[in-house]
């Protein structure tokens, strides 16, 4: 449940606009890198402190600082402060709790994502938000720990491959955007061959283990479904109210995003889908599988219905019974409860019950 909710009481009853880092304990440093370039220039670098990563640059350069960690209240309200952020951005910023959406504040665009990856180890969706803000000539995006899906972008701002250098700053909060989603493919191929390989083992030897699997899958395809439906909404947003900070130019790329948002969405409804599905196979599979073992036993038992009752008969103690004298009536018996088992095994057969 940790991972669907997070609250903190220290934010009840406080101030608007106040950040309190609201999230799970963290020890490390806050890293910042800033790449500055124009179409003929490019500069990365690691900024040791606010003043680095707030110097002026000259005319036509767009800024992208990376900030690695919320958890340093002060160093985020630093940035804030000079950058002009609304006080509502930089709480939210702190609180990492927060539902994808997307803020017009004027002077500056303020988008909440969620991103995510897939942890091998614990075998689970895992997620982080992250807060960008979109000014004229500056994208600054905030993470809450180091590690990212960025790598796509920094390669293309280091090659200049593409247009993103000779683009403004919307193009590149639009180029973190996109790889956000993106990255949500590679999870649902992940989440689909999981699916398909637990099918096929359901198929062939169902075990108990197979529903702990099944309820796992499920989680895990609710927390993803949480995470990008909100996404539709925020994409949109940004369309429909374009902030002049978006160019025109930039606005097919979001209709793009938002095409791979929707299908995304339905490829989660339909692994859903195809998860409860499972579930419908396993316990069909269990009961058939029941059916055919209480088949076998009731078969059994019908058959040695008969031959109690002929052994019962000639149990019982009686002095005058005809066959009991005979010389050959334990063989008679014998071979009456063959035959008859016998028969009713090919009457069985007959009727296709065997």
């Amino acid at each position: 449940m940790a991972r669907f909710v997070r609250r903190d009481t220290r934010t009840t009853g406080q101030m608007p606009g106040i950040p309190i880092y609201v999230g799970p304990p963290k020890q490390a440093a806050v890293t910042m890198s800033v790449f500055a370039y124009n179409e003929d220039w490019l500069d990365h670098s690691k900024a040791a402190s606010v003043t680095e990563c707030c110097a002026e640059r000259e005319p036509g350069t767009v800024a992208w600082i990376n900030i690695d960690g919320v958890h340093e209240v002060d160093l985020i309200q630093s940035i804030g402060s000079h950058f002009k952020l609304h006080p509502l951005a930089v709480e939210d910023i702190a609180h990492t709790g927060q539902r994808p959406k997307a803020d017009d504040y004027d002077d500056h665009v303020f988008i909440v994502l969620r991103m995510l990856r897939w942890d091998d180890q614990a075998l689970q969706v895992i997620d982080e938000q992250v807060s960008i803000a979109l000014g004229s000539t500056w994208v600054i995006s905030f993470q809450e720990t180091y590690g990212d899906v960025f790598d796509p972008v920094r390669e293309r701002l280091q090659t200049s491959r593409g247009r993103i250098r000779k683009a403004g700053a919307d193009y590149l909060a639009y180029a973190l955007i996109d790889a956000i989603v993106d990255h949500y493919f590679s999870i649902l191929e992940i989440l689909g061959d999981r699916i398909e390989s637990l099918s096929e083992e359901m198929t062939e030897n169902p075990r108990r283990e197979d529903l702990g699997a099944i309820r796992h899958l499920k989680r895990e395809l609710l927390f993803m479904r949480k995470s990008v439906w909100p996404l539709r909404e925020v994409l949109g947003t940004l369309q429909r109210d374009a902030s002049p900070l978006l160019q025109p130019a930039t606005l097919p790329y979001l209709r793009d995003v938002y095409d791979h948002t929707i299908q995304i969405i339905d490829t989660v409804e339909t692994f859903r889908d195809m998860v409860s599905g499972l579930m419908d196979v396993y316990l069909s599979t269990i009961s058939n599988r029941m059916n055919e073992v209480m088949k076998v036993l009731t078969i059994i038992a019908t058959i040695f219905i008969p031959l109690s009752f002929v052994a019962g008969l000639y149990g019982m103690n009686f002095v005058f019974m005809p066959e009991l004298q005979w010389r050959y009536g334990y063989f008679a018996a014998l071979g009456l409860m063959a035959l008859i088992g016998g028969g009713m095994l090919l009457f069985f057969k007959r009727k296709k019950w065997l």
